[in-house]
């Protein structure tokens, strides 16, 4: 196949978007991939198309070679079957909802799992239609409050969601093996790098949960990894490890001292040093207990004041919190609901007028190292005053724990002795989940197993991201200069520029594009004439990142030669013209 530069819809660009946040999202609108349509929409441009198209080939490959069956639901969905999941509420304002002329409800598809629940209810019935796996690469549609940084966080984008039918949990534990194998294979022929960690299932239910994230500065995903063993997680999936609870008999009175001025915890830990020093060591901000007063919005509308508390020296952790309550979204406590409540004293809350038993009935949740018997510094509910020596267990009782606070570089690893836990960022590519049966019992899928005997099925459900994909494997490649694909993923294999105008070299570069056409190699090649310079013509080359350059020039007219470059290396060697389609065969199929 080639693509002529002279005819190929496409249009690069020398300035950045001016909406552009991330280097992916710039260089795929400069070199002609993408358009922006509106705000995290996007058009495909024909280079873009290919290397999604190419993304889709090999995702298509790895599941069919699992066996998994390939089927296409439509993005326009009937409200029906969510609602009997409860997702319909649940998805908030997280999805575009619509209604027909006659008042019927609908949505655009933020996700498919009812649906592939009930195609398989509506044409299985027996244990020996199972296993199962069936899978789609369909458009799908959420309304992102803030969508941002190109491909990495849109309205509108392509995934692929399988999903795996089975009669137990056995079954389950198969399938869910075998997806993650291939999509180990998937993402290591994609080009980039990547890790595989823990993480939360929020809206999805289930148990266990794997995401596998593109390593990458820009990342919206914070994770860590031990330096021990091999424990790697999404902070959002991370679990203290609570430290033993301590014995509190001969723990001192808690005593309410005056403490004027200190409505920060670093001004808290002065005055504690310079009034009340402690004889063993100073005061820290990890001996005080801080209580952050947030609101859950629940999806049915409901509004619930919570409190947090957690460690001085510690802050919540927005993200890691929004994780842990999906799909209630985490708002801040503002000026009106602190008069709603006139017993919180700002800079000076502590656990006393806490908790559903206590004046305000504020739901206490605290951080899972606040354990029995542990003493703290914390606010006495008076302006001015915080209690000392306050021991949790005996002087206030909690009504729950949440896993809230930041996860820091050396925090000690939860899943061995001695590591500690280092964090990077990346970008979510693919997430896997044991769904176990929670659409099953919503939607009443059950067949008959061996005895006869009606059974619930059991699902797991797995998703990449092939339109993210794109954005990730340019994240991961790019260079200074523009992109830089990865050979199996490139929207061609080899970019030909014809460098001048001579007959001599045009008639050449003809001749090599349509010898490795007729070899199976796609060619990209830059044939314009007019007014492109050859200092355009290898610019554009380098921003649109074909692996391979080939460029016909002085070097053919001077000594036979052409060039070869490396895109990714940027390497070059001269090859004689009677040698260079040989040449660039073995290069490509390499």
């Amino acid at each position: 196949m080639i693509l002529r530069m002279s005819s190929l819809f496409v249009r690069t660009l020398r300035e950045d978007p001016a909406d552009a946040e991330v280097p992916s999202h710039r260089l795929l609108v400069r070199a002609g991939y993408i358009r922006r349509a509106a705000p995290g929409i996007y058009t495909w441009l024909p280079l873009g198309l290919k290397v999604l198209r190419k993304i889709e080939g090999i995702i298509r490959e790895e599941m069919d070679g699992i066996g998994a069956q390939e089927l296409s639901f439509p993005a326009l969905l009937p409200k029906e079957p969510y609602e009997a999941t409860n997702r319909w509420t649940e998805y908030g304002d997280g999805i575009f909802r619509l209604k027909d002329r006659k008042g019927a409800d609908y949505l655009l598809g933020p996700t498919h799992e009812e649906m592939f629940t009930l195609v398989v209810k509506d044409l299985y019935s027996s244990y020996k239609d199972l296993p199962l796996s069936i899978y789609q690469i369909q458009t799908k549609y959420r309304d992102e409050a803030r969508p941002r940084a190109g491909l990495l966080r849109g309205r509108e984008f392509v995934m692929k969601d399988s999903y795996s039918f089975d009669v137990d949990d056995a079954g389950l534990d198969a399938s869910y093996q075998a997806h993650r194998d291939a999509y180990i294979r998937i993402f290591d022929r994609l080009g980039f790098e990547y890790v595989i960690v823990k993480a939360t299932s929020g809206a999805m239910g289930g148990s266990k949960s794997e995401e596998f994230l593109a390593k990458a500065a820009v990342g919206e995903d914070t994770y860590v990894r031990c330096t021990k063993c091999d424990y790697a997680a999404n902070v959002e999936a991370v679990q203290v490890a609570p430290p033993t609870p301590v014995a509190y008999d001969d723990a001192p009175a808690a005593h309410a001292e005056q403490t004027p001025d200190t409505p920060t915890i670093e001004s808290l830990v002065d005055h504690l040093n310079d009034k009340f020093p402690r004889e063993d060591r100073p005061w820290t901000a990890g001996d005080t207990l801080k209580n952050v007063l947030v609101m859950f919005k629940h999806p049915d509308g409901t509004r619930e004041p919570v409190a947090i508390g957690l460690p001085g020296d510690r802050e919540v952790d927005q993200k890691r919190l929004e994780g842990q309550m999906e799909p209630t979204e985490v708002e801040p406590f503002d000026e009106a609901e602190f008069k709603k409540h006139p017993s919180l004293v700002k800079g000076y809350i502590g656990p006393g007028v806490l908790g559903e038993k206590n004046a305000t009935g504020i739901r206490y949740l605290v951080d899972p190292r606040i354990v029995e018997g542990t003493r703290w510094v914390t606010g006495a509910d008076v302006d001015g005053s915080h209690v000392i020596d306050l021991v949790a267990g005996r002087d206030f009782t909690p009504d729950g724990t949440i896993e809230a606070a930041e996860v820091r570089d050396g925090d000690p690893c939860p899943n061995c002795d001695g590591g500690v836990l280092e964090s990077a960022r990346g970008i979510e590519m693919g997430h896997i989940f044991q769904l176990g049966r929670k659409y099953a019992d919503a939607l009443d899928l059950k067949v008959l197993d061996e005895n006869g005997k009606l059974v619930t099925v059991t699902m797991g459900s797995y998703g990449v991201g092939p339109s993210r994909a794109v954005a990730a494997i340019a994240e991961g490649t790019l260079d200074e200069v523009g992109l830089c694909w990865p050979r199996e993923v490139a929207p061609a294999d080899v970019h030909l520029v014809a460098a001048g105008k001579d007959e001599h070299v045009l008639a050449a570069a003809e001749r090599i594009a349509h010898e490795l056409s007729s070899n199976g190699i796609d060619v990209l090649y830059d044939d314009r004439l007019g007014k492109i310079s050859p200092g355009v013509k290898f610019k554009d080359a380098e921003l649109i990142g074909v692996p391979t350059i080939v460029v016909v020039g002085k070097g053919l007219a001077a000594d036979g030669t052409i060039e070869v470059k490396d895109r990714a290396s940027g390497a070059s060697e001269q090859v004689h013209a009677d040698q260079v389609v040989d040449h660039v065969v073995r290069l490509v199929r390499a």
